[in-house]
This record gives structure tokens, sequence and C-alpha cells, in this order.
């Protein structure tokens, strides 16, 4: 398999676009991607001690990445690292892109002095519910959206 895992670095922009094009289709949430950052606001982020980007390319085309935060925590000098999405192009599954993904990040935490890193998966998400179980400690939470504007969103 002829796979590179890079790190998306400021000045490549067109790869972080490309993996937001590649999210889009992946999550099937084409509409949400159709109108990316500016190129200086995704140099801007990926240029920040706070956002990690990580690519799969197959000659040079992206078929899978992942986004993550670094939360430096308070009560110790240490860090977490949570993915916030990961995704492989559909006809690029099932061939361990994701878990060599999550091992490049694991390798980025290691250098930022990260304790562990963390996800969330989608009840009915089974084919990443078993990948975190693979690679993890599962762990059963609530998750609450809290608007930041107007009232209380239930719907």
């Amino acid at each position: 398999m002829n796979l590179s895992i890079q790190q998306i670095v400021p000045e490549d922009v067109a790869l972080m676009e490309a993996l937001l094009a590649t999210f889009g289709e992946a999550f099937d949430e084409v509409e949400t991607y159709r109108n990316p950052p500016s190129p200086d606001y995704l140099r801007q982020l990926l240029d920040s001690d706070y956002f990690i980007a990580i690519a799969a390319l197959k000659e040079g085309e992206v078929v899978g990445g992942l986004t993550a935060y670094e939360l430096k925590k308070f009560e110790q000098e240490r860090s977490e690292i949570y993915i916030y999405d990961l995704a492989v192009a559909a006809a690029h599954r099932r061939q361990g892109i994701a878990t060599a993904l999550i091992q490049k990040l694991k390798e980025v935490a290691a250098a930022c002095g990260a304790y562990v890193i963390f996800v969330q998966a989608d009840i009915g998400d089974d084919p990443a519910i078993k990948l975190y179980t693979k690679l993890g400690k599962r762990e059963d939470v609530l998750h609450f959206d809290i608007p930041v504007n107007g009232g209380n969103d239930n719907a």
C-alpha cells in the first residue's frame, strides 16, 4: 500500500482544503464543507499550538485524515488530545488508514507532552466504536450542546 501519513503544516493550506473536502464526502455533509475557511484562517489555525491536522495520502490524493485539539490541563502540567474529526474516504476503508492516522497522532501527542488521546463515537457508528475499542478504553458519557446565543435548543 502506497500510503503516506503526514501532519499538515501552515504551508500546506491546499492539503487542509483537500482534507475538508474529504470530510464533507465521508460524513455525507458536502454542504457543510462547501464554503471552507479562507486560506489565511486555515494557515493561522495550522500555525497555532493547539490545533493538529493529519492527512492520509495515496499517490498524492487525500484519502483520509483527522483533526484534533490539544487541551492544556490546569491541575497538572500536561495536556490531553481530543480527536475532533476522523474520516477515511469510502473507497479506502478497512485498510488500516484510520489506525495509521491515530498512530501518527500518538507520536504528535507524545512530542507535546500529552498523556492521553480521547475521542467520541456516535451510538450506531459501529465501525468507529470497533476501531476505538481496539485502541483504547471505553467510557460511557453524556454529551451536551449548550447554545452560546439564544435559548435552549432541544431540537
